[in-house]
This record gives structure tokens, sequence and C-alpha cells, in this order.
């Protein structure tokens, strides 16, 4: 799988994190390289997850969707092949440099918990993929998503729940995985630091009700092992080892023998489960207009 185009060097604006904070209040932010790398593999990762969730929604021809928090170009591609020229993807971003132009869907730059929805009312699905989980207004962000659909069309979100498996390596069997593990521990720890909700995942269906959804379903999946795997730890890893080495939760030695066991092939790695969760506005309740707009202010 290639990898997405590098961002340009002067984005256009200032890039706010999700919930509307600076950019460096959210630890895996778009400006770095490294989150060209992070795409890459969480779409190969579990892009077929989403695409399955999707088809089993019947979006097909003609559709109209919205990619909130796309990141990288994989799933809006694929939405676009999907719904054909008759149909419209939209894709959203804080910090949409990762994204193509020219690839079928429109891009916008976009805040999800502080922005307005755009075009309320108006879309069959709503995808979100491991973008609450980073959101302090976790439930302004999906009352945003939840106005945006139309009468019967469906929300789907996508979080992982760190809690239900927090270990990276399974089988914490010798020093390597147990490695593995502390600093799995000291990216969490930081991820909280920021914000992050990690037992989001399974919270959401239960938050798709309350937003007065129907038909609410979920599932989960997790990898193990791989070179997918290994190489999003890889990439992760690099990203994040400033704030480690910062925060006093890991040493220069640590990480340097932690990616070497990487590139060496030593390691089962996995990720926390990601919990698909899925549900449909009823027929006939369109939004009201100030719907959005009056939560959580």
């Amino acid at each position: 799988m290639s990898s997405p185009p590098r961002p340009p060097e002067d984005p256009i604006g200032p890039t706010a994190t999700p919930g509307g904070e600076s950019a460096r209040g959210y630890l895996l932010d778009n400006a770095r390289a490294e989150a060209g790398e992070r795409f890459t593999w969480l779409a190969e990762l579990f892009d077929g997850v989403t695409r399955g969730h999707v088809d089993r929604l019947g979006v097909g021809v003609g559709s109209r969707c919205w990619e909130v928090g796309a990141g990288g170009p994989g799933i809006p591609e694929a939405l676009a092949a999907a719904v054909g020229p008759t149909g419209y993807v939209l894709a959203t971003d804080i910090d949409p440099s990762w994204l193509r132009a020219d690839a079928g869907y429109e891009v916008r730059r976009h805040d999800v918990a502080a922005d307005p929805p755009p075009e309320p009312g108006t879309f069959d699905l709503v995808h979100a993929r491991l973008v609450l989980v980073h959101v302090p207004d976790r439930a302004r962000a999906l009352a945003a998503m939840v106005a945006a659909l139309r009468p019967g069309g469906w929300l789907l979100v996508e979080d992982a729940d760190t809690f239900l498996q927090p270990l990276a390596c399974l089988d914490d069997s010798g020093p390597a995985q147990r490695r593995a593990n502390r600093l799995r521990d000291a990216v969490r720890e930081l991820m909280t630091r920021r914000g992050a909700d990690l037992r989001y995942g399974r919270t959401l269906p239960r938050a798709l009700r309350a937003a007065g959804l129907v038909d609410v379903a979920a599932a989960g999946y997790f990898p193990v092992g791989g070179p997918a795997c290994d190489r999003l730890e890889a990439a992760t890893i690099r990203q994040v080892r400033g704030e480690l080495l910062a925060a006093g939760l890991a040493d220069d030695a640590e990480i340097d023998a932690h990616l070497a066991a990487i590139h060496a092939g030593e390691l089962d790695l996995t990720l926390a489960p990601l919990i698909s969760a899925r549900g449909r506005r009823p027929a006939g309740h369109p939004p009201e207009a100030g719907q959005w707009a009056n939560r959580g202010r």
C-alpha cells in the first residue's frame, strides 16, 4: 500500500485539535510526517472492517456521505467509488493536509465539536473512525453528526476502547514484551492527559440511543500481530517520542530497544478493540433547526 502524499510545509491557517484546542493539545496531530505512516497502516488494519459495515448499511450509487475527521484518503476514496458520480462525499478534518481534492470527494476544514454541521438533515451516512475518543466535547460532536443525517440516514461511529484490552503484547512472555506493554501504558497516560477517553468505545451504543437513533447495534474487532501492527506501533512511538521523554514516562534507551525489537520481528503486537456502532435516524423526524446549536452551550 502506498503512503499518502506529504502535507504542505505551510498549511492554510492555524490548525485546531478536536474540541477546538490548539494543535499542541492533540497528541497524534496530522502535522507530523509520522501521521501519514499511521494513516497508511490504520487503513491497512481497519478499512476493510469499515467498508464491510458501510456496505451492510446500504450505501451505494447516489448516496450522500460525510466522513468526519477523515485523516487519510482511504475511506473517502472508497465512499466516492461506492456512491458514483450521482452521489456526494464530503471529507472533513481539522487538518485536511493528507486528503486529496481530486479524488471524487469534497474536502473541507471542519471541527466537528466546534463548527455547525454541514448541510444538516441531508446525509444518508455520517461516519467517524477513531475521532471522538480524542474530542473533549464528545456529546456536542455526536449531536452535530446526528443533526447532519436525513430521516432514515445512518450514523456509524468507530472508536477504540483501550481499557477493554490495554496490552501491546497479549503474550507477556519476556523482557521485550513487558517493555512494549510499559510503553503502551505510557502512551495511554499521554492520551489521557490530553483529554482522550480511553473507555469511550464501550459507551457508543448507549450514546447513539441517547441521541435519538434507532436500530442501534455494535461489533468489535482487533488484529493481533503482523507487519501493519508493527509499522503502526513504530510510527506512533516515533511520533510521540518527544512527549514521552519530556513527561519522564520513558527514556531513550527504552524507546530505542522497543523500536529495535519491532524491527527484528520479536513482538506480536496488537491494538485496543475497535468498537463499531451504528444507529439510524427515525424516519419522519427531521432535525430541528436549532437542535445542534443549543446543545452543549
